[in-house]
């Protein structure tokens, strides 16, 4: 899908330092979802949703209900452990689920070392175009905060309260 002329959105780049070696930092993103996306994010409502991140190329990031109802938030595009990965990031008008790629913007996640027990994790919202021009717009105002965001927030504390534990 070629990138429409009209919307010209910059990607936005978000990072924290977490206080694990680079192999707990990607194991606790990827094996705990469901502990550092906040509960106002997740798209089945009403609690008790398992959220989760297929670990291989191809596979979903998605949410299961108790009722066994799914919402994919998107698909692994690149999986290189412990070093990064790519999601789409399946959102759409009301910030609610949308039901393909074609129209998913990307999330890259970096995880590099920053001392001998810290990493840089940073994230990297890609081809916001893909949402279309208003809500591009909209994606790319609520991530351009200066601050790391709730989510990123949620990241570090989890990593914090499980590092030793992976």
């Amino acid at each position: 899908m070629p990138e429409p002329a009209a919307t010209n959105v910059s990607d936005v780049r978000k990072t924290i330092t977490v206080p694990a070696p680079v192999e707990t930092a990607f194991a606790v993103y990827v094996q705990r979802p469901g502990e550092w996306l906040p509960p106002e994010h997740a798209f089945i409502r009403g609690g008790g949703s398992e959220v989760v991140i297929e670990p291989r190329l191809g596979g979903r990031f998605y949410e299961r209900g108790p009722d066994g109802s799914e919402a994919v938030r998107g698909t692994i595009l690149a999986w290189d452990p412990p070093r990064r990965l790519t999601v789409t990031w399946r959102i759409g008008p009301g910030w609610r689920p949308i039901s393909d790629d074609e129209h998913a913007s990307r999330i890259t996640v970096e995880f590099t070392p920053a001392g001998k027990r810290e990493t840089e994790v940073a994230f990297t919202y890609s081809e916001l175009w893909r949402h279309g021009e208003e809500m591009a717009a909209e994606v790319h105002a609520a991530l351009s905060a200066p601050e790391p965001g709730e989510s990123l927030q949620r990241f570090a504390e989890v990593v914090a309260r499980h590092a030793s534990d992976l």
